[in-house]
């Protein structure tokens, strides 16, 4: 027999952010204590709201099931002394299957007496097991607690009451001085309390009251209310999803509206606007057909349609009002030219422990000059690139950006165009932040990527020299961030480059040109090269390379995003063909033979040691292969397909580890010759064949 179990927990109005994320833990938690408490049951459902986090147990088994089973202990001798006194071993046995040793019996088992025990236990009643969902709330996690009242107990928001049902049995579980029963809320001003008969009635019964609780069902709502709106005015609006899942999180019952605004304020830039209705206000910007950001907004009541002229009317002011703070500010800053606020950046602190920001652009200019000669990037990049350095922090102390930080970057490239700067230097201000996030956007201009690479690794530079390394749960400057972002930007711009082999270099050209601690020793550029290193794994992980490949490229000692990438392309995509497993086995008894050798250092091959036809044979292949105009990964793989029989060969017809030690020695020098070319992709060693 079955039954569904409701349990919500009813709060204080909880931040948008942590509300999908909250029913979904109580859904696991529960879901793991459940499993453990030997209960079966079909799903769990999720309800949730500002103020609610509900879950409902379907086809709950109403009890646990029955044991009626055999349990077999140790020997007779082990569970009973020579003067038949019961051990330890048999008390232990008899308490852990909850009975005492009156209830053992011996039955022989292959010539062997042992200790049995009949366990017969009743399952306990899912009612009374329920009582223990109180442990799964408090067991909870969140980014953010509070406390309440003189209670040491910490949840998300101040808990006022709770619904606990079984089928229509109350459960009553209690937290605090909370005792869950079949009172639930309706919304807070259009609704009233009810009592819920059935579990089953959660649903329906609220929205008599004017809550959605199936989050799912209130974000179609607002996602349509939206669409039909736009259309009736032939708006185009794009749904974020960041903001539709925020908006949903913070209403109960929604009803969709637009709203107006002077279209004087249309001449800010658009993502002034866009952030002081978004991100602030939480609106949807509206764009007319052609795509040009036009002078409306749609927003959510929690609310119905009553009185809705009086929400549309106090939301337009209090958007005006944030819209004449951005035209004041806007208009400020135009006031000055770049060169204003430029001066201004030597007495801004980058960190107290590195210096200024004037300094820090300092040292992405030397680094960046370094890198385009590097890369071999033209006069021209190399020119806009170090105007651009020399100013792309400006607007950090414009008076707009120190109202809305996150348009750093932003205002910058929209400030530079309005002073005339060439395009490539205005847009790479803004791309030098760029990505913004892991999988973010890139920048597309090279001035661009050379502006952000440069910057991220003075950031990473600076922070190890100065002791500020990331822990493994503990990241506050978002270094693991510009390091990944490096290895894209590198990757995308298909920009050569050994981070182990550039660091001493950099590190060089900046001593004695800044006052940030730099790295001290080759330890600590390795730190640094390894951490960017480990970058390379999470952009593999990310774009599904597989394990085994993943593992080989990165045992290498190779540092060169590119290096790594093509070899890892070209393993995965030759991974399942007939050819790779010979090949990989024989370049692999090639490393093994090298390992064991132990050489410091392999000789120089001595063609008059060629005796054999199948040493000359391979030494005229493996020499063709090195003469390849264009080794690339990929044509070195093909290559060691066709090698990979003329390497059979070898091993065929020659004893390697040869009594003559000069015959030996050229013979391990073929094959370190060999292997010296299959360290390019990696430890091939590693790879899983079948």
């Amino acid at each position: 027999m079955t039954k569904d179990y409701l349990f919500e927990i009813g709060t204080e109005e909880m931040p948008a952010h942590v509300v999908s994320k909250s029913v979904k833990q109580l859904a696991d938690r529960t879901k793991k204590f459940l499993k453990e408490n030997g209960l079966s049951f079909k799903d769990i459902k999720t309800f949730s709201t500002p103020r609610r986090l509900t879950i409902l147990v379907e086809e709950l088994a109403d009890k646990q099931d029955d044991i009626d089973e055999v349990k077999k202990g140790p020997a007779k001798k082990i569970a009973q002394d020579q003067d038949g006194n019961w051990t330890k071993a048999a008390q232990g046995f008899a308490r852990g299957q909850g009975m005492t040793v009156d209830d053992i019996y011996f039955e022989e088992l292959k010539g062997t007496e042992y200790a049995y025990v009949h366990v017969q236990k009743e399952g306990k009643k899912a009612s009374d097991i329920l009582m223990g969902m109180s442990d799964v709330v408090k067991a909870m996690t969140f980014p953010t607690k509070m406390r309440w009242g003189s209670y040491d107990f910490e949840f998300v928001r101040p808990i006022h009451w709770m619904v606990s049902l079984l089928d229509s049995e109350v459960v009553p579980v209690k937290i605090l001085d909370i005792v869950a029963g079949r009172k639930t809320r309706g919304h807070r001003f259009l609704g009233d309390s009810l009592v819920l008969a059935n579990a089953d009635d959660y649903e329906e019964a609220l929205k008599s009251q004017y809550v959605i609780a199936n989050a799912v069902e209130r974000k179609d709502i607002i996602r349509n209310q939206i669409e039909e709106l736009a259309a009736q005015h032939n708006w185009k609006v794009k749904l974020d999803k960041g903001l539709l899942e925020e908006v949903t999180n913070l209403v109960e019952y929604p009803t969709v509206f637009a709203g107006n605004f002077d279209k004087k304020y249309l001449n800010i830039p658009d993502e002034v606007l866009i952030t002081s209705m978004k991100d602030n206000q939480r609106y949807f910007e509206v764009y007319d057909e052609d795509g040009n950001l036009i002078n409306h907004f749609i927003s959510i009541r929690n609310g119905n349609s009553e009185y809705l002229d009086n929400v549309i009317s106090g939301n337009e002011k209090v958007l005006v009002a944030r819209l004449d703070d951005a035209q004041f500010f806007y208009d400020e800053d135009k006031k000055y030219p770049l060169s204003h606020f430029v001066d201004k950046l030597e007495n801004v602190s980058f960190h107290d422990k590195i210096g200024s920001v004037s300094e820090h652009m300092m040292r992405v200019k030397i680094i960046g000059d370094y890198l385009a000669k590097k890369f071999g990037l033209s006069d021209e990049v190399v020119q806009d690139f170090n105007r651009a350095a020399d100013i792309y922090k400006f607007d950090l102390v414009t008076s707009m950006v120190g109202e809305f930080a996150e348009l750093q970057g932003i205002m910058g490239t929209h400030y530079a165009r309005l002073a005339g700067e060439k395009e490539d230097v205005a847009t790479a201000i803004k791309e030098s932040y760029m990505p913004i996030s892991a999988e973010g956007d890139l920048p597309q201009t090279q001035v661009g990527s050379l502006l952000s690479v440069a910057d991220k690794l003075d950031t990473i530079i600076s922070f190890f020299g100065a002791g500020m390394i990331p822990t493994s749960s503990n990241d506050p400057y978002a270094l693991r961030r510009n390091a990944y972002g490096i290895v894209r930007i590198l990757l995308n711009e298909g920009w050569s480059l050994s981070i182990k082999d550039t660091l001493p270099e950099l590190i060089k050209l900046l001593s004695g040109k800044t006052p940030a601690k730099l790295p001290k020793n080759e330890e600590s550029e390795n730190e640094i090269s390894d951490f960017i290193r480990d970058r390379i794994k999470q952009y593999l992980q990310v774009n599904d390379y597989k394990y085994d490949v993943i593992d080989g490229v990165l045992a290498s000692s190779q540092q060169d995003p590119i290096e790594v990438l093509a070899a890892a392309k070209t393993l995965q995509s030759h991974h399942d063909d007939d050819a790779f497993k010979p090949v990989v086995e024989s370049l692999t008894r090639i490393s093994n033979i090298l390992k064991k050798a132990k050489f410091k250092a392999i000789p120089e091959i001595n063609e008059e040691l060629l005796d054999s036809a199948s040493e000359r044979e391979l030494y005229t292949a493996v020499a063709q292969l090195q003469k390849q105009e264009e080794l690339t990964i990929a044509n070195l793989y093909k290559g060691f397909v066709e090698l990979q029989p003329v390497i059979d060969n070898y091993f065929e017809n020659n004893m390697i580890m040869d009594k003559n030690e000069s015959v030996k020695n050229n013979r391990l020098a073929q094959l370190a010759q060999i292997n010296q070319l299959a360290t390019r992709m990696g430890d091939l060693s590693k790879l899983v064949i079948k």
